[in-house]
């Protein structure tokens, strides 16, 4: 049965980040067919296997092997039993944690500014400055 939960983990790591069964497969050095099979619970990956799904769908290898409480509600739709969690709820490091404190606390435009430095856009002159200058005013409490 505990093949079968890090299955159902492989799966969600997977599907959330994109990924189809063959493309993971060929990051993490297996066949397809492995991937299926583990998804299924009907094969035991590796340490060094889990490591490199891990790695290519952006999850700690950890959260591949322990499911989180209320797991087990989940259903097939991704909807949540009797637990009432989100399914979709996610796990951040420390540093995340603060990314997100100090996105909540900044104003508009340094919001503005920092999702479209994480997309990767350029603009004039204007994305590092804005962010700076709302980082500074977030860690001085608002205060110039």
């Amino acid at each position: 049965m505990a093949a079968k939960k890090v299955g159902d983990l492989i799966r969600e790591a997977r599907t959330n980040a994109g990924l189809t069964q063959a493309q993971l497969a060929e990051k993490a050095d297996v066949t397809a067919s492995d991937i299926s099979k583990a998804e299924r619970g009907e094969k035991e990956l590796s340490q060094a296997v889990l490591k490199k799904i891990a790695k290519a769908t952006g999850v700690t290898q950890a959260s591949l092997l322990n499911a989180p409480k209320g797991a087990s509600g989940k259903t097939s739709s991704g909807k949540t039993g009797s637990s009432g969690k989100a399914s979709g709820e996610l796990k951040l490091t420390a540093a995340e944690k603060k990314l997100v404190e100090l996105y909540r606390a900044a104003d508009a435009d340094t919001k503005k500014a920092a999702v479209s430095l994480l997309k990767g856009e350029k603009t004039e002159g204007g994305i590092l400055g804005t962010l700076f200058s709302g980082a500074v005013d977030t860690l001085l409490g608002g205060k110039k």
